[in-house]
């Protein structure tokens, strides 16, 4: 015995459109055969579901459905479900979930025209150009459209023609005992027109294959991984169909001085023991071309940080540039000469805490702690 359409779609007999989309939305993705592959019985419960939704969304025939139950299509094919094969099934899918697919295939074929493939292009450039950013020209191998036959696809001198069989919808219906089911039609593809004399240059497709070289506009401040789109810079669309977008993806090269983190900079300075102890200077370079002096104060520890506010990147499209940081790395002298090294031992002899004052802190701290533990 057949069960009762409600019960199918789980709602209550007096439901209405809204609640009979959203019952059949929801069980429809959950035993779509697509998600249950090689499943009969999901794909049994499948076919149930829109049974059910066809007949139950349809005035007429849910009103005879509610006076007469199943006895009212026992003549007319429906029961059950024979009347829907694969066509039937991505048919009802794309009238309920068209929105989420991106509109379905109706838009895309509509008049026989496609839109053109979005292109990807990957550049990479240096942190120079990203702070002065710079037109830079790229080459892109697409599609374009036939100069000869003009994007339509058809032989000059002749024009695409109407469909015969579909009358240039694209779709065609097929009665099938109480229901009528719509397709692609099979003899233009979905497209509504026919060529019968393709273009000898596209192939029909009205579009060709070639390299076009294109300039980039890449402005001051880009970030790494920033995408630029051009509109209208991607494939040619098949039959005079829009041109798809040009995607460009950026990519910022490793610096040798300096990392990035969005608009400051920071750059390591090793300095000599000597500069860090007795205090001098250093000049460092900055993107915007010009060296700046760095003074370095007596007694300066390894990882100080000076700030040199302006020096940094610009911020895209904004009046606003960051900074720059500078770390010293206090440099440990090497390969000593007889005397320096006397020296040094002459130093460290005369030394006191008070010159080492964060060693000499840590190592009375280190001190306290294990005779904390030898007392326990």
């Amino acid at each position: 015995m057949k069960a009762d359409f409600y019960e199918t779609l789980g709602v209550q007999k007096g439901a209405d459109e809204k609640e009979l989309k959203s019952a059949f939305r929801k069980l429809a993705m959950q035993f779509h055969p697509d998600k249950n592959p090689g499943d009969k019985a999901c794909e049994h419960r499948f076919k149930e579901i829109n049974e059910a939704y066809e007949c139950l969304k349809d005035p007429q025939k849910r009103a005879a459905y509610d006076r007469f139950g199943h006895a009212a299509f026992e003549q007319g094919g429906m029961g059950g479900g024979a009347g829907f094969a694969a066509g039937g099934f991505a048919d009802i899918f794309e009238d309920i979930f068209g929105d989420m697919m991106g509109g379905g295939r109706r838009q895309r074929q509509s008049n026989g025209r496609e839109r053109g493939a979005d292109l990807r292009y990957n550049m990479e450039i240096s942190l120079e150009e990203a702070y002065a950013g710079k037109t830079a020209q790229i080459r892109v191998p697409s599609s374009i459209i036939c100069d000869e036959c003009k994007g339509s696809g058809a032989k000059p001198g002749t024009q695409p023609v109407t469909c015969s069989m579909c009358s240039g919808s694209g779709r065609v219906r097929a009665a099938q005992g109480f229901f009528s089911i719509e397709r692609t039609c099979p003899q233009c593809g979905g497209r509504g027109v026919t060529i019968k004399d393709p273009c000898p240059k596209c192939a029909g497709q009205g579009r060709v294959h070639e390299e076009r070289q294109l300039s980039v506009n890449i402005p001051a401040g880009i970030e790494d991984g920033t995408r630029i789109r051009l509109a209208g810079e991607g494939e040619a669309g098949a039959r005079g169909g829009p041109t798809g977008d040009l995607y460009i993806f950026l990519a910022i090269k490793p610096h040798e001085f300096f990392a990035r983190d969005g608009a400051d900079l920071y750059c390591t300075v090793p300095i000599s023991m000597t500069t860090a102890a007795l205090g001098g200077d250093f000049e460092v370079g900055s993107l915007d071309g010009a060296a700046t002096k760095v003074k370095v104060p007596e007694g300066t520890q390894h990882g100080r940080q000076f700030r040199l506010k302006g020096k940094g990147m610009p911020v895209l499209r904004q009046p606003v540039v960051g900074d720059l940081y500078i770390q010293t790395v206090v440099e440990t002298p090497q390969k000593l000469t007889k005397r320096q090294r006397e020296l040094l031992e002459e130093f460290q002899e005369i030394s006191s805490q008070e010159n080492s004052p964060e060693s000499a802190g840590f190592f009375s701290r280190m001190k306290g702690f294990f005779e904390s533990l030898g007392e326990n």
